[in-house]
C-alpha cells in the first residue's frame, strides 16, 4: 500500500516554517506543509508511521518503509482483517492510500530492489542487470555513481 502525498501531510511548526522560508521575485514563500528535499523529512516520516502502526508492526504482519506499507499473512481472511485495520488507523491522520498504487493479494512483490516472497528473498534480476551492464570507469564521480547506484 502506498500513501498518498505522505510528506504534505504533516504541518510544520512556525518555528521550522521561518527557517524554510524561500524569498522569490514577488516576496516570500513560506511553506506550512512538509516537502520533499527538506534533508530530515523521511525520517521524520518514517517516525511518524512507525508510531502510527506500532502494534501493527510488533504483531508481527506488517513492515512500513516511509510512505510504502507491506502488509503480509497466511490467509486471504487474514489479510483482508489487517488491511481494514491499517485503513481504521489511516482515517484520523488523514493517510490516504494510492490505489492505482497498491499491489492486493500477491504472492511476492518488488520492495527496494528485491524480490520478496513468504519463502525467499532475491536480487531483482533486472537491477543486477542494470548495474552488470554499467561501464567499467576509472573517473572518481562516476565510480560515485556507481556505488550509489549499486549500494541502493
Amino acid at each position: 500500500m502506498d500513501c498518498m502525498k505522505g510528506f504534505l501531510k504533516n504541518g510544520l511548526k512556525p518555528n521550522f516554517m521561518k527557517l524554510l522560508r524561500i524569498r522569490y521575485h514577488m516576496g516570500i514563500y513560506e511553506s506550512t506543509r512538509m516537502s520533499f528535499g527538506i534533508k530530515n523529512a523521511p525520517a521524520h516520516f518514517q517516525r511518524m508511521m512507525y508510531t502510527i502502526f506500532q502494534e501493527n508492526i510488533l504483531e508481527g504482519w506488517m513492515v512500513v518503509y516511509i510512505d510504502d506499507i507491506i502488509i503480509y499473512s497466511g490467509t486471504y481472511e487474514d489479510n483482508m482483517q489487517y488491511i481494514h485495520r491499517v485503513l481504521i488507523k489511516c482515517t484520523p491522520m488523514n493517510l490516504q492510500i494510492s490505489l492505482k498504487r497498491c499491489n492486493f493479494d500477491q504472492q511476492e512483490l518488488l520492495a527496494l530492489g528485491h524480490k520478496v516472497s513468504g519463502l525467499s528473498l532475491a536480487i531483482d534480476q533486472n537491477r543486477l542487470a542494470a548495474v552488470l551492464q554499467m561501464p567499467v570507469t576509472k573517473k572518481i564521480k562516476e565510480i560515485e555513481s556507481f556505488l550509489g547506484f549499486a549500494s541502493y
